[in-house]
């Protein structure tokens, strides 16, 4: 064997030829084999606990540097600054197999070894101090240190060169476990943060879906708005011309007429013909006023997206008469649809009580009462005032035979509006003192599909905007 392949094999072996020293340095060399399998059999243990994160791997890899070298101290400690986001940074482990993440309760020495390794000392190799003997490797990542592990012994001389190998690779073994924790760290605040930014863009997406139907919403909205106004205008300034044209020519009409059939009167049984053919036209022109002011109500009446019912119409109607007596409105029922001409006749009549209380009987309280039974409609218009029933009833009779000048003929009026709708109005006495008029429709409503004039000038409007809804 030449002097070269006998290097090699001391090299290998850790064994020297010669008769005196073979068995001891073959027991040597022994027992450094039997430590090294012991320190990679802990590393293996050591990786199968990553699962538990990478304390258990870090605990492992200082107890089993601290058990290799038998010392009495062994410390892993990080860097200050390097990879921030690694825990733990700091494991020591005693004699007793105590271990330790914090240098609050270490000894002097070993709080002055940790300050070492975490300024990123990058000796290795013994170092004497004053209570044994430091054996100290790096910890590296791509040639950057980022700690070290490092263990106080007792030992004295002898060759370490084997040793610090294990110590060697239990320090790269804790350098990639800790690497390994902070991607795997950063990996999960990526995700978390990922996961946050897109709740919060499916949060987004969602209000930006909901703004941008509004808007549409809105759009069309305006679209309408617009037509309903121009529709509105024209309705104003045809209530104006039949105010101060149409209805002013009709009266006149009607006025004629009755003088023509008071000189037919006059000229006794031969115009007789002549004076019926004058009553019916006086009548035909008195159903023409009629009929143009409910035209003129309805045309200024401001347009709803909302129908609005019986019980709403009479409760503004009674914001109007605040000031003239104090006003209650009682609703009996389940509310019924009804038609807006309906609404319209009950309401007048319901506006004609309410004058005659205040300007006929000087009531102080009236009380306005809606009952909704399965087949019939009620309303009641109760007072405190001096009217009498009886005289009511009179007065109704009388003035519903004669046409007259015009006046006096409220009471005519309403029950006119009532026999239209087929109903039928009555007078009683109130409990609170004054009068109780009754008006009864029958429900549902019968033979009142032609709403006339009215009707048509209150339909069209909700049909032009229908139709601009479509149309937007």
């Amino acid at each position: 064997m030449t002097p070269s392949q006998q290097r090699d094999l001391e090299s290998l072996t850790g064994v020297r030829s010669g008769k005196r020293s073979y068995y001891r340095e073959l027991q040597r060399s022994d027992e450094r084999l039997a430590r090294a399998v012991t320190a990679m059999d802990s590393i293996s243990r050591a990786l199968v606990r990553t699962v538990e994160g990478p304390r258990g791997l870090l605990e492992e890899v200082v107890r089993a540097a601290r058990e290799h070298w038998s010392a009495e101290w062994a410390v892993l400690a990080l860097a200050d600054g390097a990879l921030p986001g690694s825990r733990p940074r700091l494991i020591v482990h005693d004699a007793e197999g105590l271990t330790a993440s914090t240098v609050d309760e270490l000894p002097e020495h070993i709080r002055a070894e940790v300050a070492r390794l975490c300024a990123g000392g990058r000796e290795t190799g013994p170092e004497r101090t004053g209570t044994g003997q430091w054996v100290r490797v790096p910890m590296t990542l791509e040639g950057t240190p980022i700690g070290g592990l490092s263990v106080l012994h007792r030992h004295t001389g002898g060759d370490v060169g084997e040793d610090l190998a294990v110590l060697r690779i239990l320090a790269s073994q804790a350098a990639v476990s800790l690497h390994t924790s902070e991607q795997y760290q950063s990996g999960l605040a990526l995700h978390r943060r990922a996961q946050q930014l897109n709740d919060q863009t499916a949060i987004q997406a969602r209000f930006l879906a909901e703004r941008t139907a509004a808007l549409h919403v809105a759009e069309r909205q305006l679209v309408v708005a617009g037509q309903r106004q121009l529709v509105d205008e024209e309705r104003h300034r045809i209530a104006r011309e039949l105010h101060d044209t149409v209805s002013q020519q009709v009266l006149s009409v009607g006025m004629a007429v009755e003088l023509a059939r008071r000189d037919a009167d006059a000229l006794g049984e031969p115009a007789v013909p002549i004076h019926d053919q004058l009553a019916v036209a006086r009548d035909l022109a008195a159903s023409a006023v009629e009929q143009l002011r409910q035209a003129i109500y309805a045309l200024h009446q401001p347009h709803s997206d909302t129908v609005r019912t019986l019980p709403e119409l009479l409760d503004a109607l009674l914001d109007q008469h605040t000031g003239s007596f104090e006003t209650a409105l009682r609703v009996e029922g389940d509310e019924v649809e009804l038609a807006e001409d309906v609404h319209h006749e009950l309401t007048r009549a319901v506006g004609e009580a309410l004058f005659n209380a205040a300007v006929h009987a000087a009531a102080t309280r009236v009380v306005v009462r809606v009952r909704y039974r399965p087949k019939l409609l009620i309303v009641t218009v109760a007072d405190n005032g001096r009217g009498d029933p009886l005289a009511l009833r009179r007065h109704l009779r009388v003035s519903a035979r004669s046409a007259g000048d015009g006046r006096h003929r409220g009471l005519a009026n309403m029950q006119e509006r009532m026999a239209r709708l087929g109903g039928s109005i009555g007078f009683r006495r109130a409990r609170i003192g004054g009068v109780r008029v009754e008006l009864k429709l029958p429900l549902p409503i019968r033979g009142h599909s032609d709403a006339g004039l009215v009707g048509q000038l209150l339909r069209k409007p909700a049909q032009i905007a229908s139709t601009a809804e479509r149309t937007a």
